[in-house]
């Protein structure tokens, strides 16, 4: 059989590194619950015309096709796989509107699929985490406040490098652009959230021979972008450039208010970045994109926003706020550079030796005693000397070894990592808490 070559953007983890994904998962979903979040699952198809609805995806659905689908049937193409979480809500709420309280709280963590050229950071299939607040008809700005704490503290409580939430308005963004006079304040909206990729100098390329941006117009835009504190001073930075709209003016007033109550509820997690763009047609206020420490080249980690339009169904609209972190960026790099790991292989915490072949019975009920406390064990393999299977569970990390007493002397269990060796009550014995599961842990420092 010839060697299998690994698909390209569609990560796979070892046992340790999976280990580190499904505790992270874990983290998220028990911090996000903590501030009253609710789980939801959505399905992971969609019909197309609800996935093409709002921004430019198009090129990056998945479309799905039955291999057996007739000709005459056109392929069965009305189905794509979902490439964000935001979306598949809007829908979920719509049809579940009259089930829903609100405001509801929601975190949903789910596999995406994007058909977008594989890169750092960046693959085809990945883990997002999302929560949002949505409300009927109104949603108040207080939300836009409360959701970047709430993932603040979730990715402040995961063994990371740390992070840094830039944070703007849409208001103040279009608002600006209305001011200066262009005659697409969103066109001009889209080339600024490409600066990272083009530079400046692409930017400025883009307002002018696209949007037809003069070069006194083109030099504000720049200049607003370059705007960026830790504090409410971008205020007074912005009104310095002489621009003047009631929208700007609205923009203004709300993303201090985010920046004033960060400083004061988690110091040094907020910072006000007039760069901030997020191309996405339905963000229509406070925008978020999250950097993390070291790691630049990944861009933007946690992205978000506040959506006033995105579900309606003609006669109720449900406005709001969410943001989704990036599990598969965050982690997939960490993993792979060797900067996170697990404290073990395998599930198991215990390793009952195995005397004999004719002591396996045995050796099972004692691994179900065990068990039916909540620790997880294994019967060794096979009945080799007792030094190949203490290696057996040193290959594997597993913290404990019992070797079974035939008599009344009772069992015996070693730590293997210190060598210390005692008898134990099987029926009582626990191991410490720390040592109950595989957990996360830096490595590589």
């Amino acid at each position: 059989m010839s060697r299998v070559a690994p698909l390209s953007g569609f990560p796979e983890f070892l046992p340790a590194g999976r280990v580190v994904e499904q505790r992270v998962i874990a983290k998220l979903a028990e911090t996000f619950e903590l501030y009253g979040f609710a789980s939801v699952n959505t399905r992971s198809i969609e019909p197309m015309d609800q996935l093409l609805r709002k921004g430019e995806t198009s090129k990056e659905v998945y479309v799905l096709r039955r291999l057996q689908a007739e000709a005459e049937s056109g392929g069965d193409t009305g189905f794509g796989l979902h490439f964000d979480l935001t979306v598949p809500f809007a829908r979920y709420v719509l049809e579940n509107a009259g089930k829903l309280q609100f405001p509801f709280r929601r975190y949903q963590i789910q596999p995406c699929w994007r058909g977008e050229r594989p890169q750092d950071g960046r693959f085809r299939e990945f883990w997002q985490a999302d929560i949002d607040i949505v409300d009927r008809d109104e949603l108040p700005t207080h939300y836009e406040v409360e959701i970047p704490l709430v993932v603040g503290d979730a990715l402040r409580s995961l063994p990371i490098p740390d992070v840094r939430i830039h944070v703007n308005n849409r208001k103040l963004s279009q608002g600006f652009y209305q001011g200066l006079g262009l005659s697409d304040p969103m066109g001009a909206i889209r080339a600024v959230d490409k600066i990272d990729k083009v530079g400046p100098a692409g930017v400025a390329k883009l307002l002018s021979e696209e949007l037809g941006a003069a070069d006194d117009q083109v030099k504000a835009c720049l200049a607003l972008a370059e705007i960026a504190t830790d504090d409410e001073s971008f205020v007074d930075a912005v009104r310095a450039l002489g621009v003047s709209d009631p929208l700007l003016d609205e923009g203004l007033d709300e993303l201090a208010t985010v920046i004033a109550t960060g400083a004061e509820d988690a110091p040094g997690l907020l910072r006000a970045d007039m760069r901030i763009a997020r191309g996405l047609d339905y963000y229509t206020g406070t925008v978020y994109e999250t950097f993390m420490d070291g790691y630049g080249r990944l861009g933007s980690v946690c992205s978000g926003g506040r959506y006033d339009n995105l579900a309606s169904d003609g006669k109720n609209s449900f406005p709001g706020v969410g943001i989704s972190i990036g599990i598969s960026r965050i982690l997939v790099p960490l993993v792979s550079e060797g900067k996170l790991g697990a404290t073990r292989d395998v599930p198991t915490c215990v390793l009952v030796a195995l005397p004999d072949t004719d002591s396996r019975r045995d050796c099972d009920r004692i691994a179900a005693k065990l068990r039916s406390r909540g620790v997880a064990t294994e019967v060794a393999p096979a009945a080799q000397k007792y030094g190949k299977q203490i290696k057996f569970a040193e290959r594997r990390g597993i913290p404990f070894v019992l070797f079974p007493s035939s008599g009344t002397d009772g069992h015996e269990i070693r730590d293997i990592r210190s060598g210390e060796q005692s008898t134990v009550d099987i029926d009582s014995w626990l191991p410490p808490t720390t040592d109950l599961r595989a957990e996360i842990q830096r490595t590589g420092e």
